[in-house]
């Protein structure tokens, strides 16, 4: 009992699913199951039905997921005895070889110098003597004053 903590223990700190890890997770969840057994004998409540189901389904996606993490597993090792397996042909033409090139950019600014900047055609118009900024504060203020009076006035009628 003592080597099995031990090596539970040891399993929470190595990656993946280990075996007493699973055993461990695979005894707890059949003595909760048990427990919510003896609890719906005991109350007849309904709710010990839905926590066993979700209990249930929960002790299996485990149970499933580490089943497929030791499948990728084994497919890994196959993988790599595979390949280690394999004649390795050095000198033909036909290797596998991949090449990397390393492109530097001594001008990091790219691209064609002929390119000009497109003259701003839009709906704005300027008034005579006025900046633009000017003109369009002077505007819309003028606006909304003329509104809010206008509003005034038909509100006291």
């Amino acid at each position: 009992m003592a080597s099995f903590a031990e090596q539970l223990w040891d399993s929470i700190f190595t990656p993946g699913p280990t075996p007493s890890l699973l055993i461990a997770t695979n005894v707890t969840f059949a003595a909760l199951q048990l427990v919510l057994f003896i609890l719906l004998i005991a109350t007849y409540s309904a709710h010990f039905i839905a926590l066993s189901l979700l209990s249930g389904g929960l002790w299996w996606a485990i149970n499933w997921f580490a089943a497929e993490l030791n499948a990728a597993k084994a497919r890994e090792e196959a993988e790599r005895t595979r390949t280690e397996q394999k004649p390795t042909r050095q000198g033909t033409d036909d290797s596998e070889t991949e090449v990397e090139t390393i492109i530097s950019r001594s001008n990091p600014k790219s691209g064609s110098n002929e390119v000009e900047p497109a003259e701003q055609a839009g709906a704005l118009k300027h008034r005579l003597g006025e900046s633009l900024s000017e003109a369009k504060s002077a505007a819309s203020t003028e606006d909304e004053w003329e509104k809010v009076s206008e509003n005034e006035n038909e509100k006291d009628k």
